[in-house]
C-alpha cells in the first residue's frame, strides 16, 4: 500500500508541476498573439501588393497599346 501511495503522490506532483504549469503559463500567449498579428499584417501587405500589381499592369498595357497604335492617348 505504501508503494501505491508513493506512486500516486509522485504522479500528482508531476501533474501539478509539469502539465498544469504549461496550461497556466501565459508567456507563450504573448508570442502567439504577435505571430497572429504578424500573419494578418503579411496578408494585408500581400493583398495590397496584388491589387497594386494589377493596376500597374493595366496602366503599362494601356501605355504599350497607345504607343503601338501611334495615336493620342
Amino acid at each position: 500500500m505504501h508503494t501505491v501511495l508513493a506512486l500516486y503522490t509522485a504522479a500528482q506532483t508531476w501533474w501539478a508541476e509539469s502539465v498544469r504549469g504549461r496550461f497556466e503559463d501565459e508567456s507563450g500567449a504573448v508570442a502567439t498573439e504577435y505571430v497572429l498579428l504578424l500573419a494578418l499584417i503579411a496578408l494585408a501587405i500581400t493583398g495590397g501588393m496584388i491589387f497594386l500589381a494589377g493596376k500597374i499592369n493595366t496602366k503599362f498595357s494601356d501605355a504599350g497599346n497607345c504607343l503601338q497604335n501611334g495615336g493620342p492617348c
